[in-house]
């Protein structure tokens, strides 16, 4: 069997949610650290894994994939996860969820874009301020959204989907970020419960090598 291989880095929201997503499988992997700080996506070396220069990158199966959701639709399909439901229309529901923050949250708050905002602006506190003005109605729509599903304990029930995996890292850059998310309850109760799933414990960003 070829060894799996994650290429990532400790804070991207996109690695992160790959490293629940291999957690939840029991998919031994070896992390190899890109410094997205020290432009290291930018190197020839990284280039060839990805020409995009995006995190992550992950080698599994004999393939190497690139873009996050499309490798979650990967592993959900190759070792069962079940993030996803069967009906054609709440999956649409659920898919749309999870969109609503790695399509629509997180492409505007990514590194690159705040440190652009940073660079137009001159200062530094536009970082902050970038994130304080996108992340928060972001999260309240999500927050809208849930109200389709019974929480138990999770964003659409019993189980973890699809926008657990993308709920969490996001939630880590508002906190980081000092993005207030007091108003949305349904978040809050999520949050508390997948800090305690073992999975999500285990590919936090303060539990990686640096």
């Amino acid at each position: 069997m070829t060894e799996t291989v994650l290429y990532d880095y400790a804070r991207s929201s996109a690695s992160y949610r790959l490293r629940i997503a291999l957690n939840l499988a029991g998919i031994d992997y070896r992390q190899v650290p890109v410094d997205l700080t020290a432009q290291d996506q930018k190197s020839a070396a990284h280039l060839a894994r990805n020409p995009q220069g995006l995190v992550p990158v992950l080698e599994i199966d004999g393939h190497r994939f690139t873009q996050s959701l499309a490798i979650l639709a990967y592993l959900d399909r190759t070792r069962d996860l079940g993030l996803l439901p069967g009906d054609p229309a709440e999956r649409c529901f659920v898919e749309a969820a999870a969109q609503a923050i790695a399509v629509d949250i997180h492409p505007v708050c990514n590194l690159s874009v705040a440190a652009h905002a940073v660079r137009i602006t001159g200062d530094e506190a536009t970082r902050q301020s970038w994130m304080q003005r996108f992340i928060p109605p972001g999260l309240a729509a999500f927050e809208a959204l849930l109200g389709r599903w019974t929480q138990a304990p999770y964003c659409t029930g019993r189980r973890v989907t699809l926008p657990d995996i993308c709920l969490m890292p996001q939630l880590y850059n508002a906190d980081r970020w000092a993005a207030d998310y007091a108003d949305c309850p349904r978040i809050r109760r999520v949050k508390a419960a997948l800090e305690a799933h073992p999975a999500f414990a285990a590919a936090h960003p303060d539990r990686q090598a640096r």
